[in-house]
């Protein structure tokens, strides 16, 4: 899927316009690396389209912990959006991601994150 495509699945499924999906996207893949193991993201990373791989590279190793709530808090706050346009978001991302990436890789992404995470995820991490 190319950048566009990508992004604009995640606006109508969120709701938002295409830039606002744009910063959306980004600050969801920034947090989820920051959440994941490094390893795990470069995974992932390969599926995406290019210009979205940046925000998954750099984190710190070993993978933060930090819950849901924390999550949401970042995206809102690198996004420049509320709370709940920022879940909108994530779970519209994590959508989008699941029609691209193989279900064994995302599985393993998910694998990393807690329980509570579902409610953002759309699936049983």
């Amino acid at each position: 899927m190319k950048y566009d495509q990508f992004i604009t699945k995640v606006a109508g499924r969120a709701d938002v316009s295409f830039g606002t999906a744009e910063a959306l996207t980004a600050a969801t893949l920034q947090a989820l690396a920051e959440r994941i193991s490094g390893g795990e993201a470069a995974q992932l990373a390969k599926y995406i389209p290019e210009e979205l791989k940046p925000h998954l590279t750099g984190a710190e190793e070993p993978a933060q912990r930090f819950g849901s709530e924390e999550f949401v808090r970042r995206v809102a706050e690198r996004a420049g959006t509320g709370p709940e346009r920022a879940e909108a978001g994530i779970r519209a991302v994590f959508a989008t991601l699941r029609e691209e990436t193989p279900r064994e890789e995302l599985e393993d992404v998910l694998t990393q994150l807690p329980k509570e995470y579902a409610r953002l995820v759309g699936a049983k991490p």
